[in-house]
């Protein structure tokens, strides 16, 4: 069983004891630079905040002194935490970490730089980032978490040390969410089931009754597609449920923001001339809207996910699988689905939902996206 900073990487036990081995020292065990890689929920930047208090910890990790706190928290001045709420980090935010990863650390033992979403970082910032993981000063450890290591430009993935993370079984999640959260057995495994793997999202489903709903709502569109005009208003209703969802997470973040730059700026006050600071205005604004796209965007991406959970549970049925429902509490939709169809045309609606995500990830616009698919759907 794992403990201390690692108490939380169920299902993880052997790349947490490379990480282990590396923090304490081995010949081989140790890099400057690594790539975390594994599906979404599977735990990376969990993996990667626990090593970098580890590499702190005087105890290898302990979970209880001010080092590892602070450095899972990130507030600890030698451990820098780096996740983006914009679609992509640009070059200026990755010069700012390379001249951090230059300094030498100030209380800890090494100067320890985590990104936690490396995949989005551009092509010119990558090109930044290369000469400091190439010749990296001697205390500092990149930590670089993506979901697969194509996600990575290849002359900074071949630079790191790989650790492939998996996803953890439903009864492991299930195990934590009532060790950790205190949720009761049969709502914590609902959440790890229905999350197929993913703790982030468990953990989201059993504490939360309105993500619940919206997992429900999202759950009753194949039975809402009986013609075009169908698809039509479930893509709508989708789209619309995605932007609110977005909208309540930054919505009171945007007007504290924004009421803290103009305090910053001076308005309000005898003298101050607003004009001269209009563009940090349009600057923030700008970057909101980012933020907001982006949320919509895993909105979306969750949707599209509960989705195709629920065609491959009608799949399953369809093959006589012996695997485990996703959907359990939907047996009987799920069999009618499985009856009315084949599997060639379930296979396609899974084709076509894959087909969503990387229309969104080309920048297709969203609701056109999601109409073409919830045709596909009726298409099969």
């Amino acid at each position: 069983m794992l403990t201390g900073v690692w108490a939380d990487l169920v299902g993880q036990e052997g790349p947490v004891a490379i990480l282990q081995r590396a923090v304490a020292g081995g010949a081989h065990a140790m890099s400057h630079a690594w790539l975390i890689t594994g599906p979404p929920g599977s735990g990376r930047s969990n993996a990667a905040r626990s090593f970098a208090a580890a590499l702190q910890c005087p105890d290898g990790g302990c979970g209880h002194c001010h080092q590892c706190r602070t450095a899972i928290s990130g507030a600890h001045p030698d451990v820098t935490l780096v996740r983006t709420e914009q679609l992509s980090i640009g070059v200026d935010e990755v010069r700012e970490l390379v001249r951090r990863a230059a300094m030498s650390p100030t209380l800890g033992r090494r100067q320890v730089l985590v990104v936690e979403d490396a995949d989005r970082v551009t092509e010119r910032g990558a090109d930044a980032l290369l000469k400091s993981i190439e010749e990296p000063a001697a205390k500092t450890v990149w930590i670089l978490c993506a979901p697969t290591a194509d996600d990575v430009v290849v002359t900074i993935r071949s630079r790191c040390r790989a650790l492939q993370l998996h996803t953890p079984t439903v009864p492991a999640v299930a195990g934590l969410l009532q060790t950790r959260d205190g949720i009761d057995a049969e709502l914590a495994d609902y959440a790890a089931r229905a999350s197929q793997g993913h703790i982030g999202r468990a953990r989201a489903l059993a504490r939360n009754p309105q993500a619940r709903e919206r997992r429900q709502q999202v759950l009753r569109i194949p039975d809402r597609l009986t013609g075009l005009g169908g698809c039509l208003e479930a893509a709508a209703d989708l789209i619309s449920a995605c932007t609110a969802e977005a909208d309540s997470m930054t919505a009171e973040l945007d007007a504290r923001e924004r009421a803290e730059l103009e305090q910053a700026l001076g308005f309000g006050t005898k003298g101050a001339k607003p004009r001269q600071a209009q563009a940090a205005l349009k600057d923030l604004t700008e970057q909101q809207r980012a933020r907001s796209k982006r949320l919509q965007r895993d909105a979306i991406d969750r949707a599209l996910t509960e989705l195709t959970g629920f065609y491959r549970d009608v799949l399953s049925v369809q093959t006589g699988s012996a695997a485990m429902l996703v959907n359990t509490e939907l047996t009987e939709q799920i069999n009618r689905h499985a009856h009315r169809t084949t599997p060639e045309s379930t296979l396609r609606r899974i084709d076509a939902l894959l087909g969503c995500r990387e229309a969104l990830e080309n920048n297709v616009a969203p609701l056109l996206a999601v109409e073409a698919t919830m045709i596909g759907l009726v298409e099969g």
